[in-house]
């Protein structure tokens, strides 16, 4: 069976890191299914939050979509409650996408930090020291991104266009559920994916 997810991100590393995590998760939850997910549509924060900007990433999403499908929007929360941001998202997102469904997931802080919370699968690659632990509450780690670039060679550093898609393909699911904005993430793209018939 086909199914499709479009995606709606706001970062240059998610652009190339979520429709990896996508067929992963895919494969993981719902392997029978071929999942098609073309390349997001990038649209940055601030655009986000215009009603005019949002609808018109939705109706591209929606033209993505020939078929079974569904529309997953990523976004760091930054500074914004989660708790409002996400529902007033998915409220925005699903007026416009009509019968499409929509998952709105919103990182705490930075989807870094999901890596973070599986930190022991990363140790060794792109350059992470091998010896890498996770934190105790990955979320309450204000800049992933930093972290993981301390934790680098001092001749490298953490470049979210290249790194982030790559250690999306290689961080353990399981581990990453530690922190709850990725939980979330996942039941997300299971509810659309028991969509697919």
């Amino acid at each position: 069976m086909n199914f499709t997810i479009c995606s709606i991100v706001e970062g240059d590393g998610e652009v190339e890191a979520v429709p990896i995590l996508l067929r992963r998760l895919a494969v993981e939850l719902r392997p029978e299914i071929a999942l098609h997910v073309p390349r997001p549509i990038r649209l940055p924060r601030t655009k986000i939050k215009r009603d005019e900007e949002l609808r018109r990433a939705i109706q591209l999403a929606k033209l993505g979509i020939n078929g079974a499908g569904g529309i997953f929007l990523l976004l760091e929360a930054a500074d914004d409650c989660r708790a409002k941001l996400g529902p007033a998202l998915k409220q925005r997102a699903s007026v416009v996408a009509g019968d499409v469904p929509v998952a709105v997931v919103i990182a705490k802080a930075e989807f870094e930090a999901w890596f973070l919370a599986a930190a022991e699968s990363i140790a060794g690659k792109r350059g992470l020291s091998m010896d890498i632990v996770s934190p105790p509450d990955p979320e309450s780690i204000q800049a992933a991104k930093g972290w993981l670039d301390r934790r680098m060679p001092l001749n490298r550093c953490y470049r979210e266009t290249l790194d982030q898609p790559a250690l999306a393909s290689v961080f353990d699911l399981t581990a990453a559920k530690r922190a709850p904005s990725f939980e979330k993430c996942y039941r997300e793209v299971e509810k659309l994916l028991q969509l697919a018939h």
